[in-house]
């Protein structure tokens, strides 16, 4: 049967030349012109180095976060479920890709037929069975002349690629939320240690005013404000400590972990103290359009929906395919495999759609409008992007001035504080001066406390907004 491959090869070479010159009806991907401000607001000169250009473990030198976001990486759930949907995606394309090449199926068939001859005077007919059987390879393939399976494979592969980008997305949100999180839990450590310090001199306080009460130089109001002052820090330590349990559940579930206690070094608890990392400015906003997962994901949905239109025009026309077989055919199952028989087969056909009552116009003209929807995405992602990342950094900003207050605030309370004490101790003021001191030094310490977590918070946020790099 060797004979019979050459015109088998012969279509082949044929359909090949057809392929190639075929082409892709619809438009070919352009990215659309978008206008990005020239440099991000609240930034006093458009830079090209960016603090997204740097990894996430050079911006955020703490070895407690380090391995939290490791551990966050290497076990989350929700970033295994994203891996495994870019798993699919690309198994999908796949997919799409095959349809370019010929399909080759094996088979085989046999049937048995039997026929009774009716009985006749001086006849010795007998019933007959006759048995055929065919075996052989089948070859199907669509001819791509007018590009619609391309642009199937075009599109399924940005498709893909989108995975991969919502895959990035889904880290960078996994990690910028460890690092919240972690920086809100460093926070709350330190307001509780606050509330701690300020709850001991609330009890040093109390305890000096009883002496005064049960030696008769003092009165039971001066005791009681004294002890509501005590009882009003007191109810702030357990409301700190719900929120730690909170933030540490939050953590957990991050870290793909059943809820429990973060480890971290308890002398590290006023570790919010230490000097903030220097400003680093933001690049160009141009370069986003690059670096962002979720621009790049919603611009990779407008390739294939751009594609979809070229699959949309590729149905109006022809479809062109081939089809052959070559095997062989036997009578005898004795001789199934090893008859003399051979065949062989090849054809075409060609479908043309004619009348479908608009339907091919009216999927034309919903690509078109899914075309559409996903330019208004990826335009809006883009804006979205430049307004986070102007969010981010007016926050900064603001945070670091508020901050600056609160620090001179709580510098001149705590003498304030200790003045009050001394001034009563020789009869200059009232009871009432210590206890408004002491009010207003606790309330501006939380207040201090809360701004510098908010403006770490803030670092991370436009670390996530820049769409830093959170490899591991």
């Amino acid at each position: 049967m060797a004979h019979l491959v050459v015109p088998m090869r012969v279509i082949g070479l044929a359909a090949v030349a057809v392929l190639s010159a075929g082409c892709l009806v619809g438009p070919n991907y352009k990215r659309p012109e978008l206008a990005p401000p020239q440099q991000y607001r609240f930034v006093d000169s458009a830079q090209a180095e960016s603090l997204a250009d740097a990894p996430w473990f050079q911006v955020f030198d703490d070895p407690a976060l380090q391995a939290l976001v490791k551990n966050a990486i290497a076990n989350n759930l929700d970033l295994r479920a994203a891996v495994a949907r870019v798993e699919e995606m690309r198994a999908r394309a796949g997919i799409a890709k095959s349809y370019l090449y010929p399909q080759v199926d094996g088979g085989a068939r046999y049937n048995v037929r039997g026929a009774s001859n009716a009985p006749s005077e001086g006849s010795d007919d007998e019933d007959t069975v006759h048995q055929s059987g065919t075996y052989g390879f089948q070859l199907a393939w669509e001819i791509d002349l007018f590009g619609k399976l391309r642009r199937q494979q075009e599109a399924m592969t940005a498709l893909a690629l989108a995975s991969e980008q919502a895959r990035r997305g889904v880290l960078v949100t996994l990690v910028a939320d460890v690092a919240t999180t972690y920086f809100l839990l460093r926070e709350l450590d330190l307001q509780l240690v606050i509330a701690r310090q300020t709850l001991d001199l609330n009890d040093q306080t109390v305890t000096y005013f009883q002496n005064r009460l049960d030696g008769g130089v003092s009165n039971r109001l001066e005791l009681d404000r004294i002890q509501a002052n005590r009882a009003r820090t007191a109810v702030v330590i357990p409301q700190i400590e719900q929120q730690i349990a909170l933030a540490e559940n939050y953590l957990s579930l991050l870290l793909g972990r059943a809820p429990g206690g973060i480890a971290r070094d308890a002398a590290d608890s006023n570790s919010i103290e230490r000097p903030l990392p220097p400003a680093i400015p933001p690049g160009l906003p141009t370069s986003l359009l690059e670096r962002r997962p979720d621009i790049v994901q919603a611009e990779q949905f407008l390739v294939a929906a751009n594609a979809d239109i070229g699959v949309a025009k590729a149905m109006f026309f022809p479809t062109i395919s081939l089809t052959g077989f070559l095997g062989g055919v036997s009578g005898d199952l004795t001789s199934f495999l090893g008859g003399d028989g051979a065949v062989w087969a090849v054809g075409s056909s060609l479908f043309q759609p004619i009348y479908q009552g608009g339907r091919l116009r009216r999927n034309a003209e919903a690509m078109q409008a899914r075309f559409d929807a996903a330019l208004a995405g990826y335009q809006k992602a883009a804006l979205n992007g430049y307004v986070e990342v102007a969010n981010a950094l007016v926050t900064i900003q603001k945070l670091a001035e508020q901050r600056t207050q609160y620090q001179i605030a709580v510098t001149a309370l705590t003498d304030a504080s200790d003045l009050a004490r001394a001034r009563y101790d020789s009869g200059l003021a009232s009871y009432i001066e210590i206890l408004t001191a002491d009010q207003d030094l606790f309330d501006q310490q939380l207040l201090l406390a809360q701004t510098r977590g908010a403006e770490l918070r803030a670092r991370a946020e436009l670390y996530r907004t820049l769409g830093g790099g959170w490899q591991p």
